[in-house]
């Protein structure tokens, strides 16, 4: 039977071990990332904006003016479906 070689072992290690963490993926692209995404509000279709962690930044109206207050307080736009 053939022993596991080096190549092997850093395989499964790859498998078994994230290449994250769960707080070092929320935070990857902050803070120079807003997450635009429709939202549900008691009056109506919204406009979320979201920081790269998933902070609440603010709401729009419409998907342009999210998008436009995203990048006048210097963050990059993204959609989120």
């Amino acid at each position: 039977m053939a022993t596991p070689n080096n190549q092997d072992r850093k395989s499964d290690e790859l498998q078994t071990q994230p290449l994250m963490t769960e707080e070092s993926f929320a935070n990857l692209g902050a803070p120079d990332l807003a997450y635009i995404r429709p939202v549900q509000t008691p009056e109506g279709l919204a406009w979320g904006i979201y920081a790269a962690n998933g902070t609440q930044l603010g709401f729009a109206p419409e998907r342009d003016l999210a998008f436009a207050a995203a990048v006048q307080n210097d963050l990059l736009p993204v959609s989120v479906q």
